[in-house]
């Protein structure tokens, strides 16, 4: 039996801190799965395409990564693609307590179904989305937070 495990986020953008969850990741699962979630409320800097594009050429080097988009509750995703596992990447104590809630409701949704948690490696623990987001919005480098093949 394979040991298939999702990870689910919007990656607006991806970066290194996300990258580094996936890499060590790989030790763990025969397959992961990169689920850029879809929110008709939220606005997004770049394009589903564009994310999904970025992320499928950070990891061509790999068959054990695909990408792919998803709408709706991530524990029915899971389930339609037979993934077992959701994984999370933990920053900070308010992240944890943040995907616990999320990963108990997960859990109440489907028994079968489990969140793994890999706390970030402290190089890239201050690294999220948003500040990136906001370095690139003013012209700043965002070089040192997303990898080469992932520069917008």
């Amino acid at each position: 039996m394979k040991n298939k495990a999702l990870f689910p986020g919007s990656f607006d953008p991806f970066h290194r801190g996300h990258e580094d969850i996936v890499n060590r990741a790989l030790q763990l699962f025969d397959e992961i799965v990169i689920a850029v979630g879809v929110n008709a409320n939220k606005s997004y800097m770049y394009s589903l395409e564009k994310r999904i594009n970025l992320i499928e050429k950070t990891f061509a080097h790999t068959d054990q990564v695909s990408v792919t988009s998803y709408v709706g509750l991530t524990i029915d995703f899971c389930r339609s693609t037979d993934a077992s596992f959701i994984l999370r990447g933990i920053r900070n104590p308010a992240d944890f307590e943040f995907e616990k809630s999320i990963a108990q409701v997960n859990r109440t949704l489907n028994h079968s179904i489990e969140t793994v948690f890999l706390i970030t490696s402290p190089e890239w623990s201050h690294i999220s989305s948003s500040i990136v987001r906001d370095v690139y919005r003013n012209g700043g480098d965002i070089t040192p937070f997303v990898s080469h093949s992932n520069l917008l």
